[in-house]
């Protein structure tokens, strides 16, 4: 056999896709070097020793937590209320979303067509984050749980009712299509045809909203919607770590149960069913009996007089209070402003994302899980805004704490999704190439990352999207960009200033929406 000459075992040795590689990165690094200049990247603040004192300072207020039987029955009446909040809010979010979703979605239409003054609605509904419209209605309403309740239902409602009409129009269209031609109407065609088929994923992704409602009814206590987040906003502005430290304790344990529950369900929705004559099993019937006694308790711990949202002072105050925002300031100074904070909000969740999915994957390597989840969970149970409170400490006031924020709480994400994606990644490429004498590095780089890549890559902007929408209210702790701009103008009752906020947040979100659908469909 002749031997191959050795320039022909080089070419082969060398990776074919180098030179297309090395062009995107430094594509990558020449778009991200003004987004790092802009969120004021720099190193330099976790070296100075001043910062490293205050810091070190800040986290030994601490220890211990507080543990007095007075406090304790606050955080639980507390804890109490933010799990209500956010089931309470989820139901109201399900009354919005299923009409919604019905009215946007194309399936078991005779002509695929798509309504698109709805799917403008949920645009705006969703749009706007939660933070700002419980800042929009505690105004209105008052302090309290109702304000919570209402921004959650809002929100959830756009975010529930788009992935809502997405997934039934995913599914088969066999079935829908033929009872419409037997003579049925659209309802109908959607009840039997389409929503058998897609309710797995349905009730999957309202467990996972349940929990992310969870999270989102913290950071509204912030401004005084009520819940474990309000708890903790009086504590740290009486600067009482130890108090600080039993609320994130709460915290974490309730995102713990809730994250165990949400894998029970799911492991539930899994699970084949018996066969039997009746459609419903014991454990469907005991799920639903357990909702609606969960639902009826969180309504019932609230107490939300729901007549006074509706009284003629409420109507009132909300009218005078919306009208405001009819009236945009469009004054080419102002529109700079925005443009300056827009430009922020944008670096600091391209940054945070990009910091975060770096630590994630380095999280996420480890073969030893254990402690490694431990700190994963310990990452993402920290809401942003408290992780932000923390970074401005460290760094100072400016888009670089934001950027940390995110960072920090979005590689506890990032990092468990991308372990169960590694984890289930085929191990035959990388066993091959550790045979064929290649270091564990190499096997991984061109064996197993490769084959979840796509995966990967489908977190990483499925995150961006979430942290843009919170990058634009991370300024309410004083980490720039829009939400900084909205909460001083809020502050000082200037709502045409505040009005352009707002719209520079959707138009933000609506780019943010295209771009990352764009992305997905190249990537298919």
């Amino acid at each position: 056999m002749p031997l191959m000459p050795a320039a022909a075992t080089d070419a082969q040795r060398r990776d074919p896709a180098a030179r297309g590689r090395l062009i995107a990165l430094l594509l990558a690094l020449v778009l991200l070097w003004p987004m790092l200049q802009t969120s004021g990247f720099s190193l330099a603040p976790f070296f100075d020793s001043n910062n490293l004192k205050v810091v070190g300072g800040f986290l030994a207020q601490f220890l211990p937590p507080e543990t007095s039987h007075e406090f304790l029955a606050y955080l639980g009446q507390a804890s109490l209320e933010t799990l209500a909040i956010a089931t309470a809010g989820m139901a109201l979010a399900l009354l919005l979303a299923l009409p919604l979703s019905y009215l946007a979605s194309g399936a078991a239409r005779e002509k695929v067509s798509l309504n698109p003054l709805t799917r403008g609605v949920l645009t705006i509904l969703r749009g706007v984050p939660e933070l700002v419209w419980a800042l929009v209605f505690v105004r209105v309403f008052g302090l309290g749980p109702a304000a919570g309740v209402l921004a959650l239902g809002l929100t959830y409602g756009g975010m529930l009712a788009k992935v809502y009409a997405e997934i039934l129009e995913s599914t088969d269209p066999g079935p829908a299509r033929a009872l419409r031609a037997s003579g049925a109407g659209r309802l109908q065609a959607l009840l039997y045809g389409s929503l058998p088929q897609a309710a797995r994923e349905l009730t999957s992704y309202t467990v996972y909203r349940w929990e992310c409602a969870i999270r989102a009814s913290v950071v509204m206590g912030f401004v005084g919607a009520g819940g474990l987040g309000q708890l903790m906003d009086q504590a740290m502005k009486m600067l009482n770590g130890g108090e600080v430290a039993s609320i994130l304790l709460a915290f974490m344990l309730l995102v713990a149960l809730a994250d165990l529950l949400s894998w029970w369900l799911r492991r539930a929705l899994d699970t084949p069913p018996a066969a039997r004559a009746l459609p419903f099993g014991w454990r469907s019937a005991a799920m639903l009996l357990l909702g609606g006694i969960g639902l009826w308790a969180s309504f019932w711990l609230l107490g939300i007089d729901w007549s006074a949202l509706f009284s003629r002072d409420a109507l009132q105050s909300m009218g005078s209070f919306v009208a405001g925002f009819f009236s945009p300031d469009l004054s080419a100074a102002w529109l700079r402003k925005v443009a300056q904070g827009l430009w922020e909000t944008l670096a600091i969740s391209v940054i945070g994302s990009l910091l975060a999915a770096m630590a994630g994957l380095l999280l996420a390597l480890p073969r030893w899980r254990a402690p490694w989840n431990a700190l994963l969970n310990l990452l993402r149970s920290v809401p942003e805004l408290v992780w932000a409170t923390a970074t401005v400490l460290a760094v100072g006031l400016g888009p670089f704490a934001g950027a940390l924020a995110l960072a920090l709480h979005t590689a506890g994400v990032l990092g468990r999704l991308y372990a169960e994606a590694l984890q289930n990644t085929p191990t035959a490429p990388a066993r091959a190439l550790r045979l064929a004498g290649s270091c564990r590095l190499l096997a991984f780089c061109y064996g197993a990352l490769p084959a979840a890549a796509p995966q990967l890559l489908a977190y990483t902007l499925y995150r961006w999207e979430m942290n843009i929408r919170m990058a634009a209210i991370l300024g309410f702790v004083g980490a720039g960009g829009l939400g900084q701009l909205l909460y001083v103008e809020l502050s000082l009752f200037h709502y045409a200033q505040a009005s352009t906020v707002i719209i520079a947040m959707l138009l933000l979100s609506m780019a943010v929406d295209w771009s990352s659908a764009a992305l997905r469909r190249a990537m298919r």
